[in-house]
C-alpha cells in the first residue's frame, strides 16, 4: 500500500489526552489483530514508550504508536472518537475495509 499515512482526528487526540492524564501513561498503542465477527481485530492498550520500528502519530499534544504489521492494515486510515447518544468510543475510519460489524471494531479486508 503505498499512503501509509495514519491521521489522528481533534477528538480522538482530545480523548487521548484525557484518558492518558487520568491513567498516568504516555501514548495510545493502535493495532489489528486476526479474529473478530469479521476477521480482524482493532485493539486499543496503553503504552509507555514507541518501539524501534513504531508509527508515531502525534496531533494536539496525544501521541498514538502503530506496529508496522498493523500499519499494512490502517494505511489511509483516520482515529476518530465519537461521543453519540448510544455511547462514545474510539472509530477507525479504515479506507481498506470491505465491510465490519455491527460493534464497529472488527473488519474484513
Amino acid at each position: 500500500m503505498s499512503d501509509t499515512q495514519v491521521t489522528l482526528s481533534a477528538a480522538a487526540a482530545k480523548r487521548i489526552n484525557a484518558i492518558m492524564a487520568q491513567h498516568g501513561h504516555k501514548a495510545l498503542r493502535v493495532a489489528v489483530v486476526g479474529g473478530g465477527c469479521s476477521g480482524f481485530s482493532y485493539t486499543f492498550d496503553f503504552a509507555e514508550a514507541p518501539q524501534s520500528d513504531d508509527l508515531v502519530i502525534e496531533r494536539d499534544g496525544a501521541t498514538v504508536l502503530v506496529d508496522t504489521v498493523s500499519l499494512d492494515f490502517l494505511a489511509g486510515s483516520e482515529i476518530d472518537y465519537a461521543d453519540e447518544l448510544i455511547g462514545a468510543a474510539f472509530k477507525i475510519n479504515n479506507p481498506n475495509a470491505k465491510s465490519g460489524c455491527g460493534c464497529g471494531t472488527s473488519f474484513s479486508l
